[in-house]
């Protein structure tokens, strides 16, 4: 089971650190995908910076459970978020998908965690 929790924090770690430090730094694509859901830029920066702080505690999750716990429950609701503003706007599962699984390895991993 450990093995899967690794590869589960792993993956989450890469994709919330690159989704994040994007926001942060206000990649073109990230500021277009703000624009297009009609959120203020400055909720983008506020975004990069939770999903930053997300995959940093479960860095830090490799040695102490609780905050990787602590992230993994930051990233799932993060997720949440992500996957009512995809609806809010009417995009396709195309679109809403890649945040949907993140969502569901976020609430895996945190299941995992508490056990």
């Amino acid at each position: 089971m450990n093995i899967l929790m690794w590869i589960l924090q792993g993956l989450l770690i890469a994709m919330f650190l690159m989704a994040g430090l994007g926001k942060l730094f206000g990649s073109k694509m990230h500021k277009e995908g703000f624009e297009k859901w009609n959120l203020p830029q400055w909720f983008r920066v506020v975004t990069g910076f939770v999903e930053f702080t997300g995959a940093v505690l479960l860095i830090i999750g490799f040695w102490n459970t609780t905050s990787g716990m602590a992230g993994a429950l930051i990233l799932g609701c993060t997720a949440i978020g992500g996957t009512i503003t995809h609806i809010r706007v009417k995009d396709g599962m195309k679109e809403m998908s890649m945040i949907i699984i993140l969502g569901i390895f976020a609430f895996s991993l945190l299941f995992l965690l508490m056990r």
